[in-house]
């Protein structure tokens, strides 16, 4: 996921370098470059896992810093590999240090926080960060987000959003000064897949009006419907919802979601306060084998605490048309995602 639009320079604004690097395996390796300074966490709203930290607490050994927040699906395809280097590389001096920046207000509550992060196995210092603090001294605009230091505070290596997991474990290695390629094993849980990127057609797509596209019920206000026929990408509401800035409250039990769609997997962020149950089908049909790992084959499910949901996961062999529909009101959904 990404706020706003571009990638983090230096805070210096110039890339400089230190002194060359040894081959590795035959092959020269250029230095890592310097990117400024580590800047100060001061503005964590809280620690879990660890009391406050500062850069002058990590000297003398390199820190990797990861910006996410825990529904975030991007975040969370990165977790394997992170979950991996704080056992792989700790007790060789590495300090690991998630920033949990929340999307949204969800994501706020400590106590939902603290529960998520543990379920996911996340034992290393954790910053809260509910108000953009360390965000913003960092000039950070995503989620997923790494910053590499090394032992004296330079940032010697960032990386935005999934993906470049060997070149950072590179990255980590040389500054432990370890030798040999990263060999680090990985261990998935089935929402940790990475997307198949080449079957992936959908975008991600949020439901409040403030960032929301291709909205297709012909409605301008409650009851909703759906359309006979969706384009790709298109969905509607059903029902008696409540559009709000972030997010969509359904406010009468039957109410449902539609979205024509093309990809593995179909991801939503949703929550309510109470258990509400749902039964999700495609193309009009229980899911079966295509239910996603939330789901029951029935197409059944039940929403609780917010968080990402898997609905979907299927061979991503043309298009279909999703649908959910909540048995209960006061489900509150935020944004679709895919994979």
């Amino acid at each position: 996921m990404q706020a706003g639009a571009g990638l983090r320079r230096p805070a210096t604004g110039l890339f400089t370098y230190g002194p060359p690097d040894r081959n590795v395996d035959g092959i020269h390796l250029l230095p890592l470059p310097h990117e400024g300074r580590l800047p100060s966490l001061a503005g964590a709203t809280g620690w879990l896992n660890s009391p406050p930290l500062t850069p002058a607490d990590l000297r003398g050994r390199p820190a990797l810093f990861q910006f996410g927040t825990f529904s975030c699906v991007n975040w969370l395809r990165t977790l394997p590999y992170v979950r991996a280097w704080p056992r792989a590389y700790g007790p060789a001096g590495l300090a690991v240090v998630l920033v949990h920046t929340p999307e949204f207000e969800f994501e706020h509550d400590r106590a939902a926080v603290e529960e998520a992060l543990r379920g996911r196995g996340i034992d290393w210092p954790v910053a809260i960060d509910n108000d953009f603090g360390v965000w913003t001294a960092f000039a950070n605009r995503f989620w997923p987000a790494l910053y590499l230091a090394d032992a004296d505070g330079a940032i010697r290596h960032h990386h935005a959003g999934e993906g470049g997991y060997e070149q950072t474990e590179r990255a980590i290695r040389r500054l432990l000064d370890a030798d040999g390629p990263p060999t680090t094993p990985v261990v998935l849980r089935d929402d940790e897949l990475s997307a198949d990127w080449d079957a992936v057609a959908s975008p991600e797509t949020y439901v409040g009006y403030e960032r929301t596209q291709s909205f297709a019920s012909p409605e301008a206000a409650p009851p909703y419907s759906v359309p006979e026929r969706l384009r790709l990408n298109e969905w509607a509401l059903s029902g008696a919802w409540t559009v709000e800035a972030s997010s969509a409250v359904l406010d009468e039990p039957g109410g449902s979601i539609a979205f024509r769609f093309l990809a593995r997997d179909v991801n939503l962020v949703v929550g309510a306060a109470s258990p509400v149950p749902f039964r999700v089908t495609l193309d009009g049909e229980l899911p079966g084998a295509a239910h996603g790992i939330d789901v029951a084959p029935d197409g059944s499910g039940i929403v609780a605490a917010p968080r990402m949901v898997q609905l979907v996961r299927r061979p991503p062999t043309g298009e279909r048309t999703f649908e959910v529909r909540f048995d209960g009101p006061g489900v509150r959904a935020y944004v679709f995602t895919f994979g």
